[in-house]
């Protein structure tokens, strides 16, 4: 009884989705699957990161990039990267000793914009490999539970095992299952819980990444705008010649102000250093 009781909300779920999502065949629209409804939503994701949108705000991080401190940082985006300017670590501000190397920091970033550039694009083929991954999940996952609610679907996920991945991100990938939440309206990502099920072995054997591995990232549309508001990332891995690797980060963001045309390097650091 409980296990048709399930499947009927399933289905109900999955009719709801169609009907609604696809706004009926009176609309003379085709209805959508959630794998098509999830198709449209990275394509507005991408289009989105197409724009280019700059903004500055504050961002708050512990992380290996911080030394596990919380460090409070304003952050301006330019064409090449993003640009920090830490302004306080555990809530406290900073020494005059740290607070004139911030800014002899920026100095030099404004007189030799090249080395910042050249080190932001190792950030840039991480971002284009992430967007290469947003491609993959209609095809790489199952979905189902969905309901909508609120003008919000939820729905939940699981490895689609007819999907063969190929490199190591899709791997792992396809090993997580979770929980997605999407604006019905705007068909945009309100919220996403990717969790590891099975260890994955990379490398030959080399290296494992492992079960409690974990990624969550919220998003709200603010102004007009859409933006991650936080991230919380746990990557549990083990390779055979190093120890056990437990890489957390945790991140918020806040304060956003858009920026009304493209800042270069030495206009974001001379923005930052006033």
């Amino acid at each position: 009884m409980r296990i048709a009781r399930r499947s009927a909300g399933r289905a109900v779920g999955y009719a709801a989705l169609c009907c609604v999502v696809g706004c009926g065949l009176a609309s003379g629209q085709t209805q959508l699957t959630p794998q098509q409804l999830m198709t449209a939503v990275v394509k507005n994701e991408n289009e989105a990161a197409d724009r280019h949108d700059l903004w500055e705000y504050v961002s708050e991080e512990r992380s290996a990039r911080t030394g596990g401190h919380l460090w409070t940082e304003r952050v301006v985006e330019t064409v090449p990267g993003r640009m920090r300017r830490l302004i306080a670590e555990d809530g406290r501000p900073l020494s005059p000793e740290r607070e004139q190397a911030e800014r002899a920091r920026l100095e030099r970033i404004r007189e030799h914009p090249e080395e910042f550039i050249k080190k932001e694009q190792g950030t840039r083929a991480e971002e284009k490999r992430a967007r290469a991954m947003m491609e993959v999940l209609p095809k790489d996952f199952l979905f189902e539970d969905v309901v909508l609610a609120d003008g919000v679907w939820r729905m939940q996920f699981r490895p689609n095992p007819d999907y063969k991945p190929s490199g190591i991100e899709e791997r792992v990938l396809h090993a997580m299952a979770g929980t997605l939440v999407i604006d019905a309206r705007e068909e945009r990502l309100l919220h996403m819980d990717f969790h590891l099920t099975q260890e994955v072995s990379i490398g030959f054997g080399l290296a494992d990444v492992r079960t409690g591995t974990n990624f969550v990232s919220d998003r709200a549309m603010v102004d007009g705008a859409w933006h991650t508001m936080h991230i919380a990332t746990e990557v549990r891995a083990k390779a055979v010649f190093f120890k056990t690797l437990d890489l957390n980060v945790e991140l918020t963001r806040s304060g956003f102000k858009a920026l009304d045309h493209e800042v270069g390097v030495p206009g974001a650091a001379a923005m930052l250093l006033r």
